[in-house]
C-alpha cells in the first residue's frame, strides 16, 4: 500500500458536499429583466417596470422539475444587471418597482415556498457583479452592500442548499471594477446557512470546466487545494506573470486534475467535486426564437449520462417565458427525459441474477450489500487488496445497454481503473474499460445479449468499496 495512495483517501465529503452530490442533478433557473428585454447580459440601465411576468406560477416550475426527477431548483436572485427578485430594502432595483404582483410580489418567496412544496432544495444564484450599483468598485462600501443582500436572503427564506457564485467582475457604472471580499461573503454563508454549499467561486463545488454539458473522461473529486482559486484568478491577474506562475495556474479546463501522478507533488488537497452546468435552450435567458431549439432528449440522456454518469453534478437551466412559466417545449423535454430514467433504469436485472459473487470481499462486507443505494451497507475488500473480480450471472441470457457503479464516498475515491467483460460462447470479452467510479459511474453499452458480466476492478488506491451496482436492459 503506498503512502501517497493512503494521503489521497484522507480526503472524503462534508456532509453537505455529500447530500449535494447524492442529489446527482438539479435545475438553474435564469429569470431577470433579460427575459422581458432579450438580453442575455444586462446593463443595469433596465427599468424596473419591464419585469412584468403576467401569469408567474412557481408551482408549474416545481412539477416539471419533479417529473424530470430533479431535485432541487436554484434560482438567479439577482443577475449581472443588479435587479432584484425579492423587494430588497438596499437597493430601489427591485420587483417592488414593477407591475409584478402591483408591487407587492417577491419571486425569491414564491419559489422558496413552491420548493417546499412540492419536496425540492432551494438554492440562490447572487452575482457579484452588479452593473447597476454605484457602489460597485468601491471596495468595502460594495461589499457591505452585497453581504447585505446576501443576508436577506440567507435569512428570509428557510433551508438553502446551495449559494452559487461566478466570477464575473466587469467594470460597474462608475467604470470602476470591485475586488470581491470572497472570505466576507464564505463567512457569512457559513454562519447564517452552515448547510448549504458554496459553488464555484466557492470552496464546495468546482466548475467543471465548460457549459456545454461536456465532461472529463476521468473526474476525480480529490484535487490540489489551489484548484479553488481557478474561477478568481481574473481578479488576482496583478500577480507576476513568468513561466514558473503560468505553469502552477489549474485551469478548469484541464483534463486532469487528479490522477496520483498529478497529486504526487501537490502538498496540500481538497474535497472538490465537479458540478457540470448547462442550459436547456443555446441561451440561459428565454428567448422566443429559441423556442425550436429546445435540446433533443437524446442530448440530455447523453449529458445526463456523462455527467451524472461521470462521478459529476448537473445543473441544468430552464429558464421561465415572459409568463413567468416553463414553456411547453421546455416542459414536454422535461417529462420525457423523465420518462427515459424511469424506463431506462427502473429495473435493476441483478434484482433476478442467480449469482453475484466476489472472492475478494471483506468480511461482513459481501458483494450483496451493493445492491442497494446507500453507504450503511456496501462492498468492501481487505485493506491489502486493490483489485477484485466481481462476477454477475443469470440463468438466461439478459439484454443490457447499461452498467452503474458507485463508490461509499464516506471512504473516498478510490477505484482507478475497471473493466467489464461478457461471457461469450468462446470465453469473457472485454466490452468496456474506465479509470474511475466516485459517486456514480453508468457503463454505457450497445446493446448486449449475455447470462453473464465480469467486473474487474484492475486498480484502487487503496482497498476497494461499492455502495451501489445496477445492471439495466
Amino acid at each position: 500500500m503506498r503512502q501517497d495512495d493512503l494521503r489521497l483517501v484522507q480526503l472524503t465529503p462534508s456532509p453537505r458536499q455529500l447530500r449535494q452530490q447524492q442529489m446527482e442533478q438539479y435545475a438553474f433557473v435564469h429569470f431577470t429583466v433579460n427575459t422581458f428585454t432579450g438580453r442575455e447580459w444586462g446593463d443595469g440601465t433596465e427599468p424596473e417596470a419591464c419585469f412584468n411576468p403576467t401569469a408567474l406560477d412557481a408551482d408549474q416550475w416545481v412539477s416539471a422539475l419533479r417529473a424530470a426527477h430533479m431535485r432541487g431548483l436554484i434560482l438567479t436572485c439577482k443577475h449581472h444587471d443588479g435587479f432584484c427578485l425579492w423587494p430588497s430594502r438596499h437597493t430601489d432595483h427591485t420587483v417592488a418597482r414593477s407591475p409584478f404582483r402591483g408591487g407587492k410580489g417577491d419571486v425569491v418567496r414564491e419559489v422558496s415556498d413552491a420548493c417546499r412544496r412540492g419536496g425540492l432544495r432551494f438554492g440562490i444564484y447572487l452575482s457579484p457583479w452588479d452593473r447597476h450599483s454605484p457602489l460597485y468598485g468601491q471596495g468595502k462600501a460594495y461589499d457591505d452592500y452585497f453581504v447585505a443582500q446576501l443576508t436577506e436572503l440567507l435569512t428570509q427564506y428557510g433551508d438553502i442548499f446551495c449559494v452559487w457564485f461566478d466570477g464575473a467582475c466587469g467594470e460597474g457604472p462608475n467604470g470602476k471594477r470591485q475586488r470581491y471580499d470572497w472570505p466576507r461573503y464564505y463567512e457569512t454563508i457559513r454562519r447564517l446557512q452552515p448547510e448549504a454549499c458554496i459553488s464555484v467561486c466557492g470552496p464546495d463545488i468546482r466548475w467543471c470546466g465548460n457549459e456545454a454539458g461536456d465532461t472529463r473522461e476521468a473526474e476525480w473529486s480529490v484535487v490540489p487545494r489551489r484548484t479553488m482559486d481557478t474561477e478568481k484568478i481574473a481578479q488576482d491577474s496583478h500577480q507576476q506573470d513568468s513561466d514558473a506562475f503560468r505553469q502552477r495556474v489549474i485551469r478548469a479546463q484541464d483534463q486532469d486534475l487528479g490522477s496520483r501522478e498529478r497529486l504526487k507533488d501537490e502538498p496540500d488537497l481538497i474535497w472538490y467535486p465537479a458540478e457540470v452546468n448547462t442550459s436547456i435552450r443555446p441561451g440561459w435567458f428565454y428567448h422566443p426564437e429559441e423556442d425550436a431549439l429546445v435540446r433533443p432528449l437524446e442530448t440530455l440522456i447523453h449529458i445526463y449520462e456523462r455527467s451524472v454518469g461521470g462521478n459529476a453534478m448537473l445543473l441544468l437551466n430552464i429558464p421561465p417565458d415572459r409568463r413567468g412559466l416553463f414553456h411547453e417545449a421546455d416542459v414536454a423535454r422535461l417529462k420525457a427525459f423523465g420518462a427515459y430514467l424511469e424506463k431506462a433504469y427502473g429495473d435493476n436485472l441483478l434484482e433476478r441474477a442467480d449469482e453475484i459473487s466476489c472472492a475478494q470481499a471483506a468480511a461482513g462486507h459481501p458483494i450483496q450489500a451493493a445492491l442497494q443505494v446507500g453507504d450503511d451497507a456496501y462492498f468492501r475488500t481487505p485493506d491489502s487488496i486493490t483489485q477484485a473480480e466481481i462476477i454477475l450471472r443469470w440463468q438466461e441470457a439478459q439484454s443490457i445497454r447499461r452498467v452503474v457503479l458507485q463508490e461509499n464516498l464516506r471512504e473516498s475515491q478510490r477505484i482507478e481503473q475497471y473493466a467489464l467483460d461478457m461471457e461469450t460462447p468462446v470465453g469473457w470479452q472485454e466490452i468496456a474499460r474506465g479509470r474511475v467510479v466516485g459517486n456514480k459511474r453508468i457503463i454505457t453499452l450497445p446493446e448486449i445479449r449475455t447470462a453473464a458480466l465480469r467486473l474487474r476492478i484492475l486498480d484502487a488506491r487503496v482497498a476497494i468499496t461499492l455502495s451501489f451496482m445496477g445492471v439495466y436492459a
